[in-house]
């Protein structure tokens, strides 16, 4: 039995996103240099990403990577970074797909960020919850 899609987006579609968000985020003033310091291989990083968005829509198990530890690694991600970073996806997402593929889509990467914004904060101690 196979589980439906999370919305209506194919796998080409979500590459198509993938690689225009990423030649904007190349050339986004902030984001770029962090990416820059850590990505040698634009092609593969951008499959990896794709599988990773294919498991998360479409329910592919392609992806096996750990997404917060790779940020928490990286060390000089911030949580500030976080905006800009949701904020050229969303623009990318209105761009290359349908209105209700977007708002989908934008949603459930809102909340991937909010998780992954609140894995790399440096509180000195554990998370405050409020």
């Amino acid at each position: 039995m196979s589980i439906p899609p999370r919305f209506d987006v194919t796998a080409d579609q979500i590459s198509r996103v993938v690689q225009t968000f990423y030649a904007a985020v190349r050339r986004h003033e902030v984001l770029g240099p962090i990416f820059a310091g850590h990505v040698t291989d634009w092609p593969t990083h951008e499959e990896r990403i794709a599988s990773f968005w294919r498991n998360a829509i479409l329910y592919e198990r392609g992806y096996d990577g750990n997404p917060m530890q790779v940020h928490r690694r990286a060390g000089d991600v911030k949580p500030a970074h976080f905006d800009d970073w949701l904020m050229l996806f969303d623009a990318t997402l209105i761009r290359v797909l349908p209105r209700d593929t977007a708002v989908a889509w934008s949603a459930l990467a809102h909340r991937i960020g909010a998780g992954l914004r609140m894995g790399v904060r440096d509180t000195g101690g554990p998370p405050i919850l409020r």
